[in-house]
C-alpha cells in the first residue's frame, strides 16, 4: 500500500472513530447530525476546491452562492401564497421581464451602435419603468397577511428537484459575476466576489416580497418520511418491536407500551436521519465521480496548466478565460446545491443565518485543512473541521469547568470562562489551521497529481 493510500485509510478511519465516539458516548442522533452537515460542507468545500485547487480562482463569494440555492428551496418546494400572486404577481412578472428586457436591449445597442449614450438612456427608462411596477407589486405582496406570509410563495413542486434548480441559480449567478470579474488580478477576484455576496444577501433579506426577508420561511417540505407518520406506519412498529424485543422481554407488561413508544420516537428520528445521509452521501459521491474524472481528462490536464502558468498556456493558445469561467460557474453551482441541501435538511431558509465566518471561512479551511486539488482531501477536511466546531462547544465548557473547578462557582473568572466557553472552537480551528499548516503544508491529503 502506496503512503498516499495509508494516509487516505487512516485519515477516513479517524473519523469513522470519532463518529463512533459521538455515537456511543453521547447519542446516535447528534452522530447522524453531525454526519448530515458534514456530508453538506464537503459538498461545499468540492465546490470551493474545484475553483481554488483546480485553477486557482480566490472566491471568496461561498456565501452568496449558498443562500441561491437555500432560496431555490423556497421557491420551487413552498406552497404557492393564492393572494399574494393575485394582489401582485402578474405586476411583479411584468417589472422582471421589463427589467431583462432593457439589459439585454442595451447590450444590443452597446455591441451593435457602439452608442454609450443610447444606452443609458435605455437603461434608465428601464429602471424607471421597472420601478413604477415593482414598487406597487411589492407593496400589494407584502401587505397581504405579513405575520404568516406575504411573500409569493413557490411552485409546490419536490423539494429535490430545488437541489437542481439551486446549482443552476447559482451558475447563473457566477456566469454574471464571472464575466465581469474574472479578468480581475487575484486579490481584486477575492474583493469583488466578497461584495457581491454580500450584495446577493442584503438583496435576499430585504426583498419581502420573495422568501418573507428576515422573517425567515419554515416548514420547507421534507423527501423524506416524518417522524409521526413513521411512528404510526405498522411496518415500523413491527420493525423496532422485533430490533427491542430482548429489551422489552425484561420489562412488565404494564411497561411495555410505555418504552415501545419511548424506542419508537428514538428510532423515527435516526431512520429519518438516516434517510437524509443516504441522500446526501450519493450526491457526494456523484460529485466526487464527476470532478475526478473532469480533472483526469485532458480538460483537467489543460486546467491544471493554466492554473500553473498562466502565460504558457496562454501562449500556447490556451482561452485561459474562458477556462476560468467555466471552473468558476461549476464550483458556484456546486455550493448552489449544497445550500438548497442545508435548506432541506434544517426545513427553513434562514437569511440572517448567513455569515462569512460560517459559509466562506470555514469552508476556505475545510478546503486548506483537508488538501486543495484533492477531491478526498475536501471530504476529509469537511467531515474534520466541521465536527471540531460542533464538538469543541461542549468540550470548551468541560476544559472551562475543569480549569476553575478549584474556584467558587460564583467566582468570576469561573463564569466568565463558562459563560464564554463556546467561542473556543474559533482557538480550535486556528490551532488546526496552523498545526496542519506546519507538518503538512499541502493539506492531510495533498493534491497527488501536481506534476501532471
Amino acid at each position: 500500500m502506496s503512503r498516499y493510500n495509508i494516509r487516505v485509510a487512516v485519515s477516513f478511519g479517524m473519523m469513522f472513530l470519532l463518529l463512533l465516539m459521538v455515537g456511543l458516548g453521547q447519542s446516535w442522533s447528534l452522530c447522524l447530525s453531525i454526519v448530515n452537515l458534514c456530508l453538506i460542507s464537503a459538498i461545499m468545500a468540492m465546490g470551493v476546491n474545484i475553483q481554488w485547487g483546480y485553477a486557482g480562482l480566490f472566491n471568496v463569494g461561498i456565501m452568496g452562492f449558498t443562500a441561491l440555492g437555500g432560496l431555490s428551496a423556497v421557491l420551487i418546494s413552498k406552497e404557492s401564497i393564492k393572494e399574494a400572486v393575485n394582489a401582485g404577481g402578474l405586476k411583479m412578472l411584468l417589472a422582471i421581464l421589463i427589467f431583462s428586457l432593457a439589459i439585454a436591449l442595451g447590450l444590443y445597442i452597446h455591441r451593435k451602435f457602439k452608442s454609450k449614450g443610447l444606452v443609458v438612456v435605455v437603461l434608465l427608462a428601464g429602471y424607471f419603468i421597472t420601478r413604477y411596477f415593482y414598487l406597487d407589486a411589492s407593496q400589494s405582496i407584502e401587505a397581504i397577511n405579513p405575520a404568516f406570509s406575504g411573500y409569493l410563495g413557490g411552485l409546490e413542486l419536490p423539494v429535490i428537484l430545488s437541489w437542481i434548480v439551486g446549482g443552476f441559480l447559482a451558475a447563473g449567478a457566477a456566469w454574471l459575476i464571472g464575466k465581469i470579474s474574472l479578468g480581475l488580478r487575484t486579490d481584486y477576484l477575492a474583493i469583488a466576489t466578497l461584495g457581491i455576496s454580500e450584495i446577493i444577501i442584503a438583496i435576499i433579506k430585504n426583498e419581502d416580497w420573495l422568501s418573507r426577508g428576515v422573517k425567515n420561511v419554515t416548514g420547507i417540505p421534507r423527501p423524506v418520511p416524518y417522524e409521526i407518520d413513521l411512528q404510526q406506519a405498522d411496518w415500523f412498529n413491527e420493525l423496532v418491536s422485533k430490533f427491542y424485543a430482548g429489551s422489552l422481554d425484561l420489562l412488565p407488561v404494564s411497561e411495555q407500551a410505555i418504552a415501545l413508544r419511548d424506542y419508537l420516537s428514538d428510532a423515527s428520528i435516526v431512520f429519518v436521519k438516516l434517510c437524509y445521509s443516504g441522500l446526501f452521501l450519493a450526491v457526494l459521491l456523484l460529485i466526487i465521480i464527476l470532478a475526478s474524472l473532469a480533472l483526469n481528462s485532458p480538460w483537467g490536464r489543460m486546467v491544471r496548466a493554466i492554473r500553473d502558468n498562466e502565460v504558457a498556456a496562454s501562449a500556447m493558445g490556451k482561452n485561459v478565460t474562458q477556462r476560468h469561467l467555466q471552473i468558476f460557474v461549476i464550483g458556484s453551482a456546486i455550493a448552489g446545491v449544497s445550500g438548497a441541501m442545508l435548506a432541506t435538511y434544517n426545513g427553513q431558509f434562514t437569511p440572517g443565518s448567513y455569515i462569512p465566518l460560517r459559509y466562506t471561512f470555514l469552508i476556505w479551511v475545510m478546503v486548506i485543512v483537508g488538501g486543495s486539488g484533492n477531491n478526498l482531501g475536501s471530504v476529509v477536511g469537511g467531515f474534520l473541521i466541521w465536527f471540531l466546531w460542533i464538538e469543541a462547544e461542549p468540550v470548551g465548557f468541560w476544559l472551562a469547568d475543569l480549569s476553575t473547578s478549584f474556584l467558587e462557582k460564583d467566582n468570576y473568572l469561573r463564569q466568565h470562562l463558562l459563560n464564554n466557553a463556546q467561542y473556543i472552537r474559533l482557538i480550535f480551528m486556528g490551532a488546526v489551521l496552523l498545526v496542519v499548516m506546519r507538518f503538512s503544508p499541502d493539506g492531510i491529503l495533498p493534491e497527488t497529481n501536481k506534476k501532471l
